[in-house]
């Protein structure tokens, strides 16, 4: 049967195929599933129909959990009911799997399998997630690659409806999830056929119904619940045998060989691995490549994992294997082995074959990539005659030598496969015009073709590399390139920074660098080991201006387009007017929901990027380039910087996957240093603000809203002006405390700026313009001068815009968005109380920019003090943050208690008034801080006998000070997933502040709507746009009466953003503060980001968002900031493409859900208004 073939990834694969047999989809963003969620939203709403002949009902819950229970009700009433999931969503599920599975209910989940957080979160791959389920009752079945992802989760749905046993259908987070591959696809028609109709309506008359009402979910006592339990078995029995029955009737359908256990090599082999997953392809190669060599090796791939079938297990298994390798992508602590491993063990011994030696290694965790040269070495150690029962690959394990030998392996990708590797920038652009490209190559082309993505975990501003493959035949190859016949860098940073990027080109190969510089600058930068690679190589080296030219047609830093372009001018792949014909096309499918102007601007760049790179010959002495002195020694804390000296450089070099287990033996519980990202020095701008000193007027709002806290102000005396260096700018304070005192500067730090420009959007006066990069580079010193050797000067900081702003920022330097509003908000909050300051931080953007292990952008002062961050889970972190304020409240309060003997019955007089002292300022946040620290030092000056109360006292000294105790998060958790946790926490009644990011969208996960999206706005979950109002989180706190609660916008009004944390943090019992974040995911369309903190503005001014604090303690409780609204909230609607975009797309809808939102705005203003007078008059 001849199948379609199209260019898609693995969870699109799924998706397509779910679609079909789904009837109500209850679903819940988590990376890397949400796609398919997002895919089935999609096809729903543009009325796509399943093999029954409707639209699929979508439906998103507020967590992982409530989708799983969404599921088991939609199952228990009778529709057929898929969700998709992937790592701690997937274990929110498993109390309801194992209600799902007792009541032989026909669910399916997709799982994109995903690490766990353990030591540390992983939002990458390995089966750990669905290994946690093998207990619950669902059958499990495994894919390895894009193709089988198709040809295979139809046996899921059919199994499952048939059999009656709930299917949970996983392939690999990211690698397989992912990866793009030209693929064969189902018809609806084809899979309709394999359908059991009867099986169908036998399991909707089984549901819960008044007109034939049964009884389900009931209690049993233990004199039955365990007979009850057995007469399930039979179910279990018959699901292999209909697992392959529906294998059959595909691979009669499709002409492939699906079983339970496929066996791949030679017949006679004597070393047999044994694995599931995308490692199987890996493994593929590898034996085509050594048997092709005279050896004799083989390997079983597992597809129906649950229930195990020992007996075809061991009838997979060539007779004459003499050794075998079990390889998990799990880890269990403690165990023997990991799961895979004991079940082939079990079954070898129950049917005993005790003549094979059986060893298990662990490979991939986190997505560590599994290349040809980690499976040769499994082989290899089975050569030996007592082979390590249990090892790893991939990793060098110098600690517990559990690893194995691993050396160069050769090339066992098919014959003719061509490689492209490109080094981006996230955000830039590079991985959208690479998934275009791979789909034009694939689907215009008779090539097979393969994509993936690598990236870090930083939002935009990381690294990203785009591998690309295609050829004339098949490519499986689910490993990183690391031979490539064309390598772009899109980033000048990269080669600054000595990144490893043309040793990965093959001899003869294409280099291509985006830079302004002339050929002499290029030479001045490339490092000496890159200059002899090429000149040794062949290399043909191009540069390509991409970042002026986007730039000159208005694209700003988007250069995506441009480089696109010249990839396939160079690539000669296929005739170039066909490549710009559909890359164009693409442009217009992917850019047409920002608007037309968007769409002619890529037209343009597709244009001129055709022709608009040069090539440099290379100089003959290149091959005999000196390497350059080593960089100069880190100075620092001593433990941070032996972390960045062993950690963080290689790491920023993308050289993490080299390091050994023994440089994390000090970070074995995944603690690390602070203050590490100041290391890094990124210089990912193209351009950054200069300052004009002879305009500008020191009102210090540009370091206020600034990000990432690259722009500071400073206040110098004559000596610390006469020690700066040469180029430093100072000028006399113009106003206050610092008059004829003081030298004003501001400075910038222009490596690790982003370049988003928010600054000279906000200053009043333009004494801010962006520059290129290069031109401000002599800046550098100045800036990090002023930070190590200029003082503080208290008496210039203050809670004002202006005076927040001398108070050191101790968040700096983050992996966030260029113009991320979140990050403002945080800052500002850490330079307030940073110093006595414990933030628990919801899993999200705020945790993914706030806590990348060892490059740590919370910092701390001079005295070694900052804030205490940690991150527990998504959905608990109210409850987290709690407990983290409860625990050292206990150990404090006890602590007060000896303070109070000493205060009471203390004969050292100036022992007793500082004790009194410090009881007096217990609960004053600030005032606490002076206190504790007298009364440190007169204990410390007079130090008493050695009585077990002083003791106490100074042990645990850390403790005294009053605690600033925030918890952070963003609108998916506040408002969904951690709702219920928040709003318990804030009834308590305890001294916490929690402030919300609020982006009304779930941004972490790639744009899903939450409850704090609004009328009208498109998101991923909402294709057809978001119908109901937002939740006033606000007025549900409000409503306990003894919760302060504020509303802020910071680009809005600044002043009154501080006037909230301030009273928040001080009032004596839990605060909730909002803060309205424009997101990437917003698409502004004016500027974009840059335009961020006007947006604020704009949003208060039309009305879209409201500014207002409620403070119980106040003589007058609520106090309206926002004024009325003056117009113009349909162009504000209309200048982000989240809600524009519904005009091309449904513009009726547009029209019906703008007119509602509008309505609603004005109705809001007028219940605020009615809470003044209410709250007023009370």
């Amino acid at each position: 049967m001849a199948r379609k073939l199209v260019t898609m990834d693995g969870n699109n694969a799924a998706a397509h195929v779910s679609y079909a047999f789904t009837e109500v989809a209850a679903i819940y963003p988590i990376t890397p599933s949400s796609p398919m969620a997002d895919l089935v939203d999609q096809w729903a709403a543009a009325g796509r129909k399943n093999i029954f002949g409707t639209k699929v009902r979508v439906q998103e819950m507020q967590a992982e959990s409530g989708a799983a229970g969404a599921v088991h009700g939609s199952l228990n009433a009778g529709a057929l009911t898929t969700t998709y999931t992937a790592s701690q969503g997937l274990l929110l599920m498993i109390p309801n799997m194992y209600k799902m599975a007792g009541e032989l209910l026909p669910a399916v989940f997709h799982v994109t399998a995903r690490a766990l957080a353990s030591h540390t979160l992983s939002i990458f791959g390995d089966q750990s997630d669905v290994m946690a389920c093998r207990q619950t009752g669902f059958a499990m079945l495994a894919e390895g690659n894009v193709q089988e992802v198709m040809d295979l989760s139809p046996v899921a749905h059919l199994a499952a409806i048939k059999g009656r046993v709930p299917f949970l259908n996983f392939f690999d987070g990211f690698r397989t999830s992912h990866e793009i591959q030209k693929i064969a696809v189902w018809d609806y028609d084809d899979l309709a056929e394999m359908v059991d109709m009867d099986a169908v309506n036998a399991f909707r008359q089984r549901g819960l119904n008044p007109q034939h009402p049964q009884m389900r979910g009931s209690h049993e006592n233990g004199d039955i619940f365990f007979q009850n339990r057995e007469a399930s078995n039979k179910y279990y029995d018959a699901v292999p045998d209909l697992v392959e029955e529906y294998m059959g009737k595909i691979n009669a359908k499709i002409g492939t060989n699906y079983q339970l256990f496929n066996y791949y090599g030679a017949p006679d082999a004597d070393r047999v691995i044994i694995s599931m997953g995308s490692i199987c392809d890996v493994a593929e190669e590898v034996i085509d490549y050594l048997n092709a060599h005279g050896e004799k090796v083989g390997l079983v791939k597992v597809r129906l994992y649950r229930p195990f079938r020992a007996d075809k297990l061991i009838a997979a298994i060539p007779a004459t294997c003499k050794k075998i390798a079990v390889l998990d992508r799990t880890k269990e602590p403690g165990a023997q082995g990991e799961p895979l491993y004991l079940d082939v063990v079990t079954a070898l011994a129950n049917a005993g074959r005790n003549d094979i030696v059986v060893t298990g290694g662990r490979y991939g965790l986190g997505s560590k990539d599994t290349p040809p040269s980690s499976v040769f070495a499994v082989y290899e150690e089975l050569k030996r005659d007592t082979p390590k029962r249990q090892f790893t690959i991939g990793i060098v394990d110098d600690v517990t030598n559990l690893s194995l030998p691993e050396t160069d392996a050769p090339d066992t990708s098919p014959e003719g496969t061509i490689a492209c590797k490109f080094w981006g920038l996230g955000g830039d652009g590079t991985v959208g015009a690479n998934k275009n490209s791979i789909k034009i190559i694939g689907d215009h082309t008779n090539k097979y073709v393969q994509a993936y993505f690598q990236y870090d975990s930083k939002k935009t501003g990381g690294v990203t590399i785009s591998h690309l493959r295609f050829g004339d035949h098949e490519i499986k190859s689910p490993y990183y390139i690391n031979k490539a016949d064309f390598v772009a860098c899109h980033n000048p940073s990269y080669i600054t920074k000595g990144f490893k990027m043309v040793q990965d080109v093959k001899p003869g190969g294409v280099f291509m660098i985006n830079c302004e510089w002339t050929p002499e600058e290029l030479s001045h930068h490339l490092d000496a080991s890159a200059k002899r690679y090429i000149a040794k190589n062949n290399i043909q080296l191009y540069t390509i201006n991409a970042i002026d030219l986007a730039i000159k047609i208005g694209m700003g830093k988007r250069n995506n387009t441009i480089l696109q372009s010249a990839f396939f001018s160079l690539a000669k792949i296929m005739p170039e007017e066909d490549a710009i014909r559909y890359m164009k096309e693409k442009a217009k499918a992917s850019y047409m929901k920002k608007g037309e102007d968007v769409v002619e601007m890529n037209y343009k760049a597709i244009d001129l990027g055709a022709t608009a790179y040069v090539k440099i010959d290379v100089p003959a002495d290149w091959a005999n380039a000196v390497d350059e002195a080593p960089a100069k020694e880190l100075t620092g804390r001593p433990a941070t910087v032996k972390m960045v000296r062993d950690i963080l450089t290689p790491v920023d070099k993308m050289d993490g996957d080299s390091l050994p287990v023994s440089a994390f033996v000090d970070h074995a519980d995944g603690t690390f240093e602070l203050g590490a990202s100041a290391y890094e020095k990124r210089g990912v701008a193209v351009s950054v603000p200069e300052w004009d000193s002879t305009k500008c007027i020191q009102c210090n709002q540009c370091a206020y809203v600034c990000p990432h806290a690259t722009i500071r102000p400073f206040a110098l005396t004559a000596d610390e002006l006469a020690a700066a260096p040469a180029q430093t700018k100072a000028v006399d304070f113009k106003v206050g405390a610092g008059k004829g005192v003081y030298k004003f500067s501001m400075a910038i730090s222009p490596l690790d700026c982003m370049g988003c420009g928010v600054c000279t959007h906000v200053c009043p006066v333009g004494a801010l313009t962006m520059q290129p990069l290069e031109s401000q580079e002599d800046q550098q010193p100045v800036f990090d001068y002023m930070v190590a050797k200029v003082a503080e000067k208290k008496e210039l900081q203050d809670f004002t815009v202006k005076g927040s702003q001398f108070r050191q920022p101790m968040l700096e330097f983050s992996g966030s968005c260029a113009g991320c509003a979140e990050t403002s908000y945080a800052r500002l909050i850490t330079q307030l109380f940073g110093d006595h300051m414990m933030i628990s931080n919801a899993t999200g953007c705020s945790s993914i920019w706030g806590g990348p292990a060892a490059t740590s952008p919370y910092t701390v002062n001079k005295e070694g003090k900052g804030p205490a961050w940690a991150n527990s889970l998504f959905e608990d972190n109210a409850e987290h943050g709690l407990g983290m304020y409860l625990g050292q409240k206990k150990i404090r309060d006890d602590l007060a208690e000896d303070i109070r003997y000493i205060a009471e019955n203390g004969k050292d007089p100036a022992k007793v008034a500082a004790a009194k002292k410090y009881l007096e300022t217990y609960n004053d946040g600030e005032a606490n801080q002076t206190a504790t620290a007298e009364f440190l030092a007169v204990m410390e000056a007079k130090p008493a006998c050695d009585c077990e109360r002083y003791q106490r006292i100074m042990t645990n000294k850390d403790f005294l000070n009053k605690k600033s105790c925030w918890i952070f998060g963003g609108d998916g958790w506040a408002y969904d997933i951690g709702f219920g946790g928040l709003d318990h926490v804030l009834a308590q009644d305890e001294d916490v502040n929690v402030f919300v990011f609020n982006t009304e969208v779930y941004s972490n996960t790639g744009g899903q709507a939450s409850k704090a999206s609004n009328i009208g706005q498109v998101a991923q979950f909402a294709a057809a746009g978001k119908e109901l109002k937002s939740k006033s989180l606000a007025e549900i706190a409000m409503s306990y009466g003894y919760i302060y609660v504020a509303q802020v916008a910071m680009g809005a009004n600044p002043a009154q953003t501080i006037k909230a944390i301030k009273e928040a943090e001080a009032y004596p019992g839990p605060s909730l503060i909002i803060g309205y974040a424009p997101c990437e995911m917003h698409s502004i369309k004016k500027g974009g980001m840059t335009n961020c903190q006007g947006e604020m503005k704009r949003a208060v001014d039309c009305g879209y968002w409201n500014l207002f604090r409620y403070d119980p303690s106040a003589e007058k409780p609520f106090a309206l900031d926002s004024k009325e609204p003056a117009g113009g909230y349909r162009d504000f609607l209309m200048n982000e493409a989240r809600y524009a975009r519904l005009t091309n797309e449904f513009p009726e809808r547009a029209e019906e859900l703008f007119a509602k939102s509008e309505v609603n705005a004005k109705a809001r203003y007028e219940h605020l208004l009615k809470l003044k007078q209410l709250y007023d008059e009370a």
